[in-house]
């Protein structure tokens, strides 16, 4: 991990830009964060273009901050300035012209698409965990927040260090993933918009009765993808206190 830039914003809050091999990233850390007393962790998932989404980001990495958490993200595979997948581009297509013709998303183009991003994300999620638990002023325990949600049932399964996640219910899941839902343990609150037209909304149903952690919570509201109210985000945040502090 090399870090390239380093900046307090106007409430403490330290934002550092790093790289992890040729992954972009960014930690932000409470301004009381320090090597005697370590900030737990919040990975801050997202579906990619770290640019695009920096203004999102930084509004959740702030409000963790006050929490008392540090929080980092990388740039998806595929996304930003990272080089392009072909394979991934076709199937990106093939889901618009479904998308706009009104007709149903083949499983296909939900495996094309999600499967080969889910495998390549997950070890680099995994690296930067193991680099940012290694700075002085971070510790653990360690969240995952958000993103997509096949790539935080993944990681809830695989990464025995993350001991809680929200995860968003926005996007298509292949159908090896409720496999994989099933072996999911920790504790777990999952936002759902109710009319996400870009969202399955049985599907995402489904993909929550599947997951097997004895706590989980599923907190619906009504409106559109980007449309989750202020309220659901504090939830979200007490959930994080719970259970990581």
């Amino acid at each position: 991990m090399h870090f390239t830039s380093e900046q307090r914003l106007d409430d403490g809050v330290i934002e550092r830009e790093f790289t992890l091999g040729e992954i972009p990233g960014t930690l932000w850390t409470p301004g009381s964060a320090s090597a005697s007393t370590p900030a737990p962790l919040i990975l801050l998932g997202h579906p990619g273009g770290l640019d695009k989404m920096y203004p999102r980001l930084v509004g959740r990495a702030r409000h963790c901050a006050a929490d008392g958490f540090a929080t980092a993200t990388i740039e998806l595979p595929g996304s930003g300035d990272r080089p392009r997948s072909a394979a991934a581009e076709a199937a990106r297509a093939d889901l618009r012209r479904a998308l706009q013709a009104g007709e149903p998303v083949g499983e296909d183009i939900v495996d094309r698409l999600v499967l080969p991003l889910v495998e390549k994300a997950v070890p680099e999620w995994q690296a930067a965990l193991d680099a940012l638990l290694s700075l002085p002023a971070i510790g653990g325990p360690v969240g995952y927040s958000g993103g997509v949600i096949s790539i935080g049932t993944r990681l809830s399964v695989v990464e025995p260090r993350i001991s809680a996640a929200v995860l968003f219910a926005g996007s298509f899941v292949p159908r090896a993933l409720f496999e994989e839902a099933r072996q999911v343990t920790i504790p777990l609150h999952v936002l759902l918009q109710w009319d996400d037209e870009g969202n399955d909304r049985q599907q995402a149903l489904d993909l929550f009765d599947a997951f097997g952690s004895k706590e989980k919570t599923l907190h619906a509201n009504m409106g559109g993808h980007t449309g989750v109210p202020q309220f659901a985000g504090d939830a979200a945040a007490q959930f994080f206190a719970r259970h990581l502090k």
